[in-house]
């Protein structure tokens, strides 16, 4: 019986990316809703021996005999976030991108991402895609998912800690989920970054009534329903931004995607409310970097709370998977004033998921460029 071997591949650039809907954040908002209950639930797979693995990282030498070798720098790294997500998704596949922070100075983003999707069964790809806008948006999705669920409903201040392209999307997002908000807060670490993300805010946004540069982190931060801290920058605590739990106010939502400094105290207190995208990806990183992990890979807050289990300090049932949440086998809030710290680690599972659905909807309307891999194989 004759079989058919041939295996196309669907390519899609980031301008037929965009026409095919990869900035839906309400779209993307829902399917993110989905997968963290497909990932509270189990049906999915990642690198590593535990399949919770964030994924492989290349870094380099502070020095090195090579003269073409990179250096270390600030974000300088490669990475493959591989995944497999189950349910209606059933696909498998990686997202693949190259970091360093000086790409700024030459007009590029900081990461350059691309994704590739393959069949779960044959494994065989059928989609190639830029992944920068799908990164950027199923980034900020994940937060946007919790906050709809647990951001207060009548939320009017958002304060936004760095002006980066993360909570570019994540003002987009939050504005989505919560309509209410009417006044914005942005600080940077320099006034100039501050002042253009006003700008744009501004202009993209005109519903809004204020966007004002804060002076300081805690200026930011206090009288904020919503917060959102996403800076990135070198490792070890000494270089995260700083939250005192005296400046949160009390029912504020935060959402924690990138690196972010507590203090034990308050965070062991029971003031605030833990929850994480995915606990396993935490205890996973607990495993593959030294001890104390947010010192030295990650600033993510959940790896804090994972050094804090670590520890014996915090009972590991203190911290709620955000799909449980959602399902309703673990409450939100634990009483009505308690604020919620959302730690967002960031799964290969959002982005096959997210570009799954971008592809489907290409096909629908007869976008991208069809790449033939092969009409039969050299070697079978």
């Amino acid at each position: 019986m004759s079989q058919d071997t041939r295996i196309d591949m669907l390519y899609l650039s980031e301008p037929e990316m965009i026409e095919a809907g990869v900035m839906d954040i309400e779209g993307c908002i829902n399917v993110m809703e989905e997968v963290l209950v497909l990932v509270a639930e189990g049906d999915y797979r990642m690198a590593g021996n535990t399949a919770n693995s964030h994924g492989a990282m290349i870094t380099f030498p502070a020095e090195s005999p090579f003269p073409r070798m990179p250096k270390d720098d600030e974000d300088r790294r490669f990475m493959a976030m591989d995944a497999y997500l189950g349910g209606r998704f059933h696909v498998a596949g990686v997202k693949w991108y190259g970091s360093n922070v000086a790409n700024r100075e030459r007009g590029l983003p900081r990461s350059i991402h691309l994704i590739v999707l393959n069949d779960p069964d044959t494994g065989a790809p059928f989609a190639v895609m830029s992944g920068n806008l799908e990164s950027a948006y199923r980034t900020a999705a994940v937060p946007g998912a919790a906050a709809r669920t647990l951001a207060p409903e009548d939320a009017k201040v958002l304060g936004l800690v760095g002006p980066g392209a993360m909570n570019r999307s994540a003002l987009d997002t939050f504005l989505k989920v919560r309509p209410s908000l009417k006044h914005v807060k942005v600080v940077g670490r320099r006034q100039e970054s501050g002042e253009r993300f006003a700008a744009w805010a501004r202009e993209t946004f005109p519903q809004l009534e204020t966007v004002e540069v804060s002076p300081d982190i805690e200026a930011c931060v206090r009288d904020s329903d919503m917060v959102s801290v996403a800076v990135t920058g070198l490792v070890g605590s000494e270089n995260y931004p700083y939250i005192s739990g005296d400046w949160i106010k009390p029912g504020a939502f935060l959402s924690l995607p990138a690196n972010t400094k507590m203090d034990e105290d308050y965070t062991l207190s029971g003031k605030a409310r833990l929850v994480a995208d995915a606990k396993a990806i935490y205890e996973a990183w607990g495993e593959e970097y030294p001890y104390p992990c947010h010192e030295t890979a990650f600033g993510m807050i959940g790896l804090y709370w994972q050094d804090l289990i670590n520890d014996g300090k915090l009972d590991p049932a203190k911290v709620a998977d955000i799909g449980d949440v959602f399902t309703g086998k673990e409450p939100g809030r634990e009483f009505a004033e308690q604020p919620v710290l959302f730690s967002v680690g960031g799964m290969g599972v959002e982005d096959v998921a997210w570009g799954k659905t971008v592809y489907e909807k290409a096909v629908e309307l007869g976008i991208g460029t069809k790449l033939n891999l092969w009409e039969k194989p050299h070697l079978a």
